[in-house]
């Protein structure tokens, strides 16, 4: 019995028929290409949202890089203010943040 079963199995692989219950390759959606139900990609809509989250995040890592400036001119060069330990967290975090959206495509 059972060989029969691979006779048949191996049978129908020869003629290029493979099990029914997997799909063939290719013949899923590729998930970038998903359209959205204004018709528009959603890839290119994430990319989009993405270039403006970067620029805002730029735009605060400038300011927060000026404001640990500031304060490291106007401080002692023994005495770093806890604020400014924060400031620099916040600067480290933004930059890996934008950096992982630039690597997403």
């Amino acid at each position: 019995m059972r060989l029969v079963c691979l006779l048949f199995v191996g049978f129908g692989l020869l003629l290029g028929q493979g099990p029914q219950d997997v799909p063939p390759v290719g013949t899923r959606p590729d998930p970038r290409d998903l359209k959205l139900p204004n018709g528009k990609l959603q890839r290119d809509e994430i990319a989009k949202a993405d270039y403006k989250k970067n620029l805002e995040d730029a735009a605060q890592l400038v300011q927060l890089s000026q404001d640990v400036l500031e304060a490291l001119e106007n401080g002692d060069q023994y005495i770093v203010s806890v604020r400014t330990i924060k400031k620099l967290d916040d600067i480290d975090k933004l930059s890996r943040s934008i950096r992982g959206r630039l690597k997403r495509f």
